[in-house]
């Protein structure tokens, strides 16, 4: 649901005509970037607590929605990782002038840390909540890949959402093209991972490795111990709007 002090949705055309629905708010920067989860959209909770606060501190920030999801033109079925990676890096390149720090929620954490590696120049600091990088490899059993392998999508029911939860063999391979935990992640910002270690969808270790292979040396993991994988209370909110100033201030 829309907030009532929501900034206008904006339509911005990508290369090919599609247009991507962004909530861009002026402020000073570095501009905040909002990533949203797999199948969410720039009107989930943390989204519009972040840009509330944005609001009142006079901060820059920019909602968007991948193709095919909320707001945004095209199919769901028609996105990959690496689409979806190539509309983020659009909207900065296109948007946003100047520096960014990006704040990914779950797959948006993902693709935070490959925007930050095509975009070293551009990201002064990554915010990951609940981060899922490699969800295509951890994520999925033999028999969800061999599914895949031979109907092309696996249909679920889905704990946030009437609709089903679809994955398609074309998001699959681009994930498992895309995968960043079997090496070093070549980023030198500040990193802060903020993970529930109540999870169910992404398990929290996937925080402490993904922290082991950021080649920064400025990454902290904050561990919730009661979270869960939405971290959308009152407390959590709390937390991700602290972690995001403490970064915002070193700037």
């Amino acid at each position: 649901m829309t907030h009532p002090d929501s900034t206008p949705i904006t339509l911005f055309a990508r290369p090919d005509g599609l247009r991507l629905a962004c909530r861009p708010r002026a402020g000073a920067g570095p501009t905040i970037l909002f990533l949203p989860g797999y199948m969410s959209d720039m009107e989930g909770s943390k989204a519009v607590a972040l840009d509330q606060w944005a609001a009142r501190q006079g901060r820059a920030i920019v909602r968007m929605d991948y193709a095919g999801n909320g707001s945004s033109e095209g199919r769901f079925a028609d996105g990959t990782l690496a689409s979806w990676r190539d509309d983020v890096l659009w909207v900065m390149d296109s948007l946003i002038e100047g520096p960014v720090l990006l704040v990914g929620s779950s797959m948006g954490g993902w693709l935070a840390l490959l925007v930050a590696l095509a975009r070293p120049g551009r990201v002064v600091g990554i915010v990951g909540i609940a981060a899922a990088p490699d969800f295509t490899e951890w994520g999925f059993t033999d028999a969800d890949k061999a599914l895949l392998a031979t109907e092309g999508r696996i249909e679920e029911p889905s704990a946030y959402s009437d609709d089903p939860y679809v994955t398609t063999l074309a998001f699959w391979q681009s994930g498992q093209a895309l995968r960043l935990l079997e090496g070093e992640i070549a980023i030198d910002c500040p990193v802060r991972l903020l993970h529930g270690q109540q999870d169910k969808d992404v398990p929290w270790y996937v925080a402490v490795k993904a922290a082991a292979r950021l080649r920064s040396s400025d990454v902290q993991t904050l561990l919730i111990k009661d979270g869960d994988h939405r971290l959308s209370r009152d407390g959590d909110i709390a937390l991700l709007i602290r972690t995001v100033a403490s970064l915002l201030d070193s700037h």
